[in-house]
């Protein structure tokens, strides 16, 4: 038994450290989350809402995002449609959890490693919100193209960034890189 973890070592320090910096940032959001009242929108949403509407307001477009009146989410507005809401699970904070985890999982040098998390991190917010205004743009014009573009073509692009991320990160930076 011994000799398998020796032989496995790394790849359980790998696993353990994921899940538990997985598990910590998960509880440590939930509990943030759980200090609303079920039919507010959280902070971190409310700043995504905010973000979108000041990125499609420079690029002129007629659009409105307002807390809905019947749940805990946004309403996205364009040219004076319904297109799209944000709930909580649009704020990217989970992906921005899973690349965390990931990152520390393969840690560098300590400050290497803060600062690929707080870069990553912010890029992908940036993405997100991008992602969201590109979405209401498009459905407002191909509303019958929901499941590709919500389901498929986008969480396709998050993750795929997301994943490009982190073979750069352990090839560049981690402790395992050439």
């Amino acid at each position: 038994m011994k000799k398998y973890l020796v032989q496995f070592k790394p790849f359980l320090i790998f696993i353990g450290t994921f899940f538990v910096a997985y598990i910590l940032l998960t509880l440590i959001y939930k509990s943030y989350l759980n200090s609303f009242e079920s039919n507010n929108i959280d902070g971190i949403t409310a700043v995504v809402g905010s973000n979108i509407y000041w990125l499609m307001d420079v690029f002129n477009c007629d659009v409105l995002i307002q807390k809905s009146l019947s749940g805990a989410y946004l309403e996205v507005w364009y040219n004076k449609h319904y297109v799209i809401r944000i709930v909580e699970g649009c704020n990217a904070v989970s992906v921005m959890i899973l690349f965390i985890s990931f990152v520390l999982a393969f840690s560098g040098k300590l400050k290497t490693t803060v600062l690929f998390i707080l870069s990553g991190t912010l890029f992908i917010y940036i993405l997100n919100v991008i992602r969201i205004a590109l979405l209401a743009v498009l459905l407002f014009r191909y509303p019958e193209k929901v499941h590709l573009l919500h389901g498929v073509l986008f969480p396709l692009i998050i993750y795929g960034l997301v994943f490009a991320l982190w073979v750069f990160w352990v090839n560049k930076f981690s402790k395992y890189a050439k």
